[in-house]
């Protein structure tokens, strides 16, 4: 890597971007030392020995694999309190009805969850009571009860995950889901099918002097943003880098890398080529490219013809979509296709990356295959510098699939059938249950219509999470019984409910004895050891907590379920699990191993029943904007997954109300800056006041969680069974 300075990729020459609208790094850094007060030797142990618990790039304590740099970023420091943080006085939820109208970010600041506490239907709150009685509340519940389980990827390690869905498929359900479900199972889906692999193919090294990144519905500035010093160094190493998004995100076009001392005073310049699309329209604009890449013979040939089929098919296909069809879906020009397609002609090495962007709309497993469709074309695949990245937000969420916690999943990725199941009968010794369970959105469902008897939620707030939050209401107070296992009060946690609801305290990666491991975007798998500290009340690890609910409700099985240790949870992973060969013998500080190596696919094989790429014919989706109406779609600010930091936004202004307009619609409607507006979805609203940005002229942006009162929780992809995070909406003055 170079460590000349580079003027050519200089965002400012102001000093540290002075004047400029920005995030202020430093500021955040101080903030980070405060909330940690009283705790901050405990604090600065997990940052210097622990696995970071936020998005999944992956670090051994502020290193990674990837560079050799200090490697820290906001997020995980404004994590630290969680994992610092006191225990909450239990008095405080005799009665939740003082505590019922607060927001979530008051209710995690008061504290760790220490006991099990107990609420009865028609109590005003909770009282605490032991573990044995907590058990057999929910042993009682869970007998014979219809349920399901919903794990999030709260910096939830691989061992809690394999031992949860054990647990409950032990108790004869396949109704364990995850929050994969909701972030990328659209790519789990796609990717299997076309290449046979649910992952990364490619490493994080793979950026650093490839010839060109594409982000596609992906903003890292936010989600990610320790990968910005990734792409500090990729330009330093001549790496171009395009963006295709609605908005052109602020964090993208420049970018101040704090850890870098180069990039903290002068900024860099991050994205080249800006590609602008309507929200929904990706696939418009992608089956373009791939059109212009055919008709200009700038198709990798011998790739296709030695390691893909389907091609003939899709050629036919894109023949028989118009330009007019394309470029009214994308709203954008078949030049600015054209302009893609020679940048991925010419280009001899590219890595395509996506996110949420891409993934959570109804036709979320399209957009993922129109992606890999230009990657077979241009054989970016199984080399060096080349890949498909759907780059994760949470530390959790690729070991959590791969763990089986999956309603549509066993271990392994294995799909649900009688053959698969009988293979974990065999390693389990009980009977696994031949079906697909409940996703996370059909236990909702399900909860909803009086189909579900009990739910058992570790960590995760659907109230949140979810499309429409009032629905999600109704279904978790119609539940007989409910089981919030998390470190911190949640909002779903204190809604009334027609039966018991159980409160019971976990441990977080960094508390539990034997260490735990995490599983990153680019597939390396990653011991994380207990870090010495205070310790929370009565506190117990998930997979503890899981194994006694199913041993407690069917002793007979008991044996089977329960763990004496992380360790050997491990060792019975690496024999569920041959891919994940290694992970037994994880149990020092930055152990590692990365499975499939840097690339998959590099002996020229995919994991397909013939060995090659599939292409597919994406047909483009029927999305009709009447006039006057908009898309919206939910964004991301100053947060983690649904935990806000922030109410402004450092890169753009925005304030947790703001409605993003471009300034064309702005003046267009007459709307300045600030001017309250309603945006209205048939019978659902939102209150927001508007804020110009870089948007697509018929498009608006606005943030989730606060969002997701104008989604509809029945709009879902049809094979991933992804919530649409947008929606179709008119815009009244107010």
């Amino acid at each position: 890597m170079s460590r000349r300075l580079d003027p050519r990729n200089w965002a400012s020459w102001r000093p540290f971007g002075i004047g400029l609208r920005k995030p202020n790094n430093y500021l955040e850094l101080l903030k980070a030392f405060r909330s940690v007060k009283g705790n901050r030797r405990y604090a600065w142990r997990i940052l210097q020995q622990g696995t970071c618990d936020g998005c999944a790039l992956g670090t051994r304590g502020m290193r990674d694999w990837t560079m050799d740099e200090v490697h820290l970023c906001n997020i995980r420091l404004r994590l630290l309190p969680l994992n610092t943080m006191p225990a909450l006085d239990v008095s405080l939820l005799g009665d939740v009805s003082e505590l019922a109208g607060r927001k979530s970010a008051e209710l995690r600041e008061l504290g760790r969850l220490p006991y099990p506490m107990l609420r009865r239907a028609g109590e005003p709150g909770f009282s605490r009571i032991s573990w044995d009685e907590a058990l057999k509340v929910a042993a009682d519940g869970l007998r014979e009860a219809r349920f399901g389980a919903y794990l999030t990827s709260r910096g939830m390690p691989n061992e809690n995950y394999y031992a949860a869905q054990k647990a409950v498929r032990a108790l004869g359900t396949n109704s364990v889901d995850n929050a994969a479900r909701i972030c990328h199972s659209p790519s789990t889906v796609a990717l299997k099918q076309t290449i046979g692999a649910a992952a990364t193919t490619c490493s994080y090294t793979d950026w650093i002097g490839s010839d060109l990144i594409v982000f596609i519905g992906s903003n890292p500035s936010n989600n990610q943003p320790v990968a910005m010093k990734y792409l500090y160094h990729a330009k330093k190493a001549g790496t171009r880098v395009a963006m295709i998004n609605a908005y052109r995100e602020p964090g993208m076009d420049r970018y101040w890398v704090p850890s870098n001392a180069e990039s903290a005073v002068f900024g860099t310049k991050i994205t080249d080529e800006f590609f602008g699309v309507n929200v929904g329209g990706d696939i418009g604009f992608l089956n373009g490219v791939l059109k212009h890449l055919i008709e200009n013979d700038w198709v990798d040939k011998a790739f296709v013809d030695q390691r893909t089929s389907g091609f003939e098919e899709v050629r036919r296909a894109l023949a028989d979509q118009t330009w007019e069809e394309l470029e009214a879906l994308a709203g954008a020009t078949r030049d600015e296709m054209l302009r893609l397609a020679r940048l991925l002609g010419e280009a001899k090495s590219a890595v395509l990356v996506w996110s949420m962007g891409i993934t959570q709309h109804a036709f979320g497993e399209d957009n993922v295959r129109s992606i890999v469709n230009l990657a077979l074309a241009r054989g970016f695949l199984g080399r060096d510098n080349c890949g498909l990245m759907p780059i994760r937000g949470h530390s959790g969420v690729q070991g959590g699939a791969e763990m089986g916690a999956y309603a549509t999943g066993l271990p392994g990725g294995l799909p649900i059938t009688p053959e698969n199941a009988a293979k974990f009968t065999d390693i389990w010794g009980f009977e696994v249950p031949t079906a697909p369970g409940l996703t996370a959105t059909d236990m909702i469902d399900a909860a909803h219509s009086g189909d579900l008897d009990a739910l058992i939620s570790s960590g995760g707030n659907f109230l949140e999470v979810l499309p429409d939050p009032g629905y999600c209401r109704e279904a978790l107070a119609r539940l007989k019984l409910r089981v919030h296992i998390d470190i911190v009060l949640s909002s779903q946690m204190l809604v009334p409910s027609e039966g018991d609801v159980l409160l019971l305290p976990a441990q977080t990666r960094y508390e539990m004895t034997g260490g735990v491991t995490e599983t990153s975007t680019e597939r390396r798998i990653i011991f994380s050891p207990e870090i010495e500290g205070p310790r929370i009340g009565e506190a117990w690890p998930e997979w503890k907590i899981f194994g006694e609910l199913a041993a407690q409700t069917n002793p007979e099985i008991s044996a089977k379920v329960r763990f004496t240790g992380t360790p050997r949870i491990r060792a019975e992973i690496e024999q569920a699990v041959p891919f994940y060969q290694g992970i037994s013998a994880l149990k020092g500080f930055g152990d590692n191993v990365q499975y499939g190596g840097r690339h998959l696919f590099a002996d020229g094989r995919f994991n397909t029943p013939d060995g090659r790429g599939v292409f597919s014919a994406v047909e483009p989706p029927a999305l009709e904007r009447p006039d006057g109406t908009f898309m919206v779609a939910t964004r991301r600010g100053k947060q983690f997954n649904s935990m806000v930091h922030e109410r402004r936004d450092g890169f753009n202004g925005a304030m947790r109300e703001a409605v993003l307009m471009s300034p064309y619609d702005a003046d267009r409607l007459g709307l300045p800056d600030g001017t309250p507006v309603e945006l209205s979805s048939g019978e659902r609203s939102y209150l927001g006041k508007v804020l110009r940005a870089p948007l697509m002229p018929g498009n608006l942006q606005i943030h989730w969680p606060e969002g997701n009162v104008l989604l509809d929780e029945a709009r879902r992809s049809p094979q991933a069974r992804i919530p649409d995070y947008n929606a179709l909406v008119t815009v009244r003055r107010l």
